[in-house]
């Protein structure tokens, strides 16, 4: 029988890391997901009914993982709906997790949304988060002309929203959803420009959290039931029924069996490349050194595959927390 070598398990728990990430962008473009999140986070849907949300403002089919973040600019791009790209020469490779459009429920006049989900697992992945949010709004402002409007018929803009979904935030963020936007301020003088002029762009952060905080409900709550990896299939679509009240359709209780089957690969691929590898170097050093150095590089797997911290991996491999300390010391 040929050994499966390293490489070619890196390989292995990549591709299934990258299918459960698809999975889970399909999940959360649900229309009744993104109800959720739009009448929590978003002031033009506070009012409105979950279930009008999905079946009366939300345009369409969203687009995941379609949309080109970054087109070359100097071609304006022709869309005709939501699931089209920015078509345009030497365009980039990025793109949105989940973008659709929705219609706010204005009575004197139509109002409409372009609203781009992502779903993210680090708060801190290098830069400042909020700063690609606010880039990701800038994108969705300019890529407008040529489709939206044209010349000089800047009054057809329409608003932008970027919500970023934050699965292991830091401590002081987790349980928390915060909002960055346009407002006036008067620095001379007191005037009063109508709000639609310039609130154009409107970026969210959701941190998930802990269950045992006085935030956990609404959406974080929904969220956390959603996308953790220690709720089987079974018990995340009792809560959303119960609690949300989600009527559990055969498509989204396939795509909530799909997550946590693919997360159940991941979880049990990694840990399965961490203990063989920590057994192999252990072997000289006895069996209980060799299982330690087992669950050692299972945690740093899943440190590096899923971005969790040493903490949440420690959890995850249910290692006792008497038995954690000596690993915190040992990951320095």
């Amino acid at each position: 029988m040929e050994i499966e070598t390293t490489l070619t398990k890196d390989i292995r728990i990549a591709a299934e890391k990258a299918g459960y990430d698809a999975a889970c962008k399909k999940l959360l473009s649900e229309k009744i997901i993104l109800a959720w999140i739009m009448k929590d986070c978003m002031s033009e849907f506070r009012n409105v009914d979950v279930k009008d949300i999905a079946e009366k403002y939300i345009e369409g089919s969203p687009a995941v993982s379609e949309v080109t973040v970054d087109p070359d600019e100097k071609t304006p791009s022709r869309i005709t709906g939501t699931g089209s790209e920015d078509a345009m020469v030497n365009e980039g490779t990025i793109t949105y997790d989940i973008r659709f459009f929705a219609k706010a429920p204005r009575s004197d006049k139509e109002i409409w949304l372009i609203i781009n989900v992502e779903a993210q697992n680090d708060f801190y992945p290098g830069y400042p988060l909020i700063k690609r949010g606010v880039y990701y709004c800038s994108r969705m402002i300019s890529s407008q002309y040529g489709t939206e409007f044209t010349e000089s018929h800047y009054e057809k803009i329409k608003k932008v929203y970027t919500i970023w979904i934050c699965m292991n935030p830091p401590k002081n963020r987790r349980n928390s959803i915060t909002r960055y936007y346009i407002k006036e301020d008067n620095l001379i003088g007191n005037v009063r420009e109508p709000i639609e002029h310039y609130d154009l762009i409107t970026a969210i952060m959701i941190c998930l959290g802990d269950t045992n905080d006085d935030n956990y409900y609404g959406i974080l709550k929904l969220l956390n039931i959603l996308l953790s990896n220690e709720i089987n299939q079974k018990e995340k679509c009792r809560i959303l029924q119960d609690d949300f009240d989600i009527p559990m359709s055969q498509t989204l209780e396939r795509k909530v069996s799909l997550m946590c089957n693919l997360s159940e690969g991941v979880w049990a691929k990694a840990m399965e490349k961490g203990m063989a590898e920590g057994l192999e170097k252990g072997m000289t050093e006895g069996l209980e050194k060799g299982l330690e150095k087992g669950v050692l590089e299972s945690v740093r797997n899943l440190m590096d595959t899923m971005k969790l911290t040493a903490e949440q991996a420690m959890i995850a491999l249910k290692v006792p927390e008497a038995d954690r300390t000596k690993y915190f010391n040992m990951l320095r």
